[in-house]
């Protein structure tokens, strides 16, 4: 995924189904996951969230000198590309 020349590398498909899993068995109730690329660790993270205010709030805190990037938000049930 990701492979593109718009990001560092790409990013493992079995990493990610992993990543959809366990948000959506976690005991908090997401609802979305994001994906982040960490400058410092030059790797992807997964970042869950609960409501699609906290993934705005997430995009305004990356225009500060911040080592994150949001790359994409996917509904963790759905498994659609919301951003």
């Amino acid at each position: 995924m990701f492979d593109s020349s718009e990001y560092p590398k790409g990013l493992d498909e079995d990493r990610f189904t992993k990543w959809l899993e366990e948000g959506r068995d976690s005991k908090i109730s997401y609802n979305y996951l994001l994906v982040v690329w960490d400058d410092f660790e030059a790797d992807y993270q997964a970042v869950y969230v609960e409501d699609r205010e906290e993934i705005s709030k997430y995009e305004r805190y990356q225009d500060t000198a911040n080592r994150e990037s949001l790359i994409a938000a996917y509904d963790l049930y759905s498994e659609s590309r919301i951003v």
